[in-house]
C-alpha cells in the first residue's frame, strides 16, 4: 500500500517521499504491521482555504475522505492528494509545509495520531 511521507530533511525543509507499507499474511487476510495510535480526529477545510507554512502537530497518518488538498513545500513543489490518499506526516520541525483545499467541496480528512511522538508544535489541519 502506497503512503506519501512528509518529513523534515537535514536542511530544515519539508520533503516528500513515496513509501510502501508491506503486507504480510495474517490468518485469512493480508495485513500491515499494527501501529499504536492515540485516537482518531476528523477535520474539514473550506474550498480554497490555505494554511500557510506549518509543521505537523504530531506524527500522524492523514487520509483524505472528501475533496482534494494541495501540500506545498518550500522549494515550490506541490502535490495534490485525492480521496483515499494517505499521508504520513512527520515534518515536526523546520519551516513545514502549506495546506490548501482545492476544488469546490470541503476537504474532509481523518487524522490518526501515532503513539511514538516527537514534540512538533505544529498546526492541526
Amino acid at each position: 500500500m502506497q503512503v506519501v511521507r512528509i518529513y523534515t530533511g537535514e536542511d530544515g525543509e519539508s520533503h516528500i517521499e513515496e513509501m510502501e507499507l508491506p503486507f504480510e499474511q495474517v490468518g485469512h487476510a493480508l495485513r500491515t504491521a499494527t501501529e499504536a495510535a492515540t485516537g482518531v480526529q476528523f477535520s474539514s477545510l473550506k474550498p480554497t482555504q490555505l494554511v500557510d507554512f506549518h509543521t505537523a502537530p504530531r506524527r500522524q497518518y492523514v487520509i483524505t475522505l472528501q475533496g482534494q488538498v494541495e501540500i506545498g513545500l518550500g522549494d515550490g513543489t506541490k502535490r495534490i492528494f485525492n480521496i483515499g490518499d494517505i499521508e504520513l506526516c512527520e515534518d515536526l520541525s523546520g519551516r513545514g509545509h502549506t495546506t490548501r483545499s482545492v476544488g469546490d467541496v470541503d476537504r474532509v480528512s481523518v487524522q490518526i495520531p501515532l503513539t511514538d511522538q516527537t514534540p512538533g508544535g505544529g498546526l492541526d489541519v
